[in-house]
């Protein structure tokens, strides 16, 4: 595969973390490695909370917030392009689009909503060929500083490890801390 896009989200419920986290976690645990993987974040992943205590990432009850499901997955993201150095892994904020989910009236074209992913994963501009960036309309921005602590990194991996049984090739089997669900503050 040339390239992987992660573009599935929930706002809300039981399921939020199976589908915002665990999902792309495993799928790219799981699959071949591609040359690109683009994971779907959001501007709301800077209100997320540094902190897997109490997140029941089986889907049986509500824990954690949107924002929380999506500092997670830009986690992700950059924990895979330090891992997987062959791999071109960014996150991408879409922006708030006209789609079910943003509802009818919000302010970014609808265009936008999807040519970041795209360019990502098939322009070979010098721009595009880095691993590791949090980006929006086409330009990096600075995530919430949780998301370049490898400690944190570490913590998510080893309990979506846990959690799931599948271990992402290339990361720890334990977590670098005195606790696996252990906060990190920023």
């Amino acid at each position: 595969m040339d390239a992987v896009v992660h573009n599935v989200g929930i706002p809300n419920g039981a399921q939020l973390l199976v589908v915002n986290v665990v999902a792309p976690y495993l799928l790219t645990s799981l699959i071949q490695r591609p040359k690109r993987l683009i994971y779907l974040s959001s501007s709301m992943h800077r209100g997320g909370r540094a902190s897997l205590a109490g997140m029941d990432w089986t889907g049986r009850t509500s824990t954690g917030c949107y924002s929380d499901s999506k500092l997670f997955v830009t986690t992700l993201a950059a924990a895979v392009a330090r891992l997987w150095p062959e791999v071109y892994s960014n996150a991408v904020d879409p922006g708030w689009v006209p789609t079910n989910m943003g509802g009818p009236s919000t302010p970014d074209d609808p265009r936008l909503g999807h040519l970041t992913q795209e360019w990502l994963a098939t322009s070979d501009d010098p721009e595009v060929l880095n691993s590791g960036s949090y980006w929006h309309h086409q330009r990096r921005q600075e995530p919430h500083p949780a998301v370049n602590d490898t400690r944190f990194q570490d913590l998510l991996l080893a309990e979506l490890a846990r959690a799931t049984g599948t271990r992402l090739a290339g990361s720890c089997p334990r977590p670098i801390s005195d606790s696996p669900r252990g906060n990190v503050r920023t």
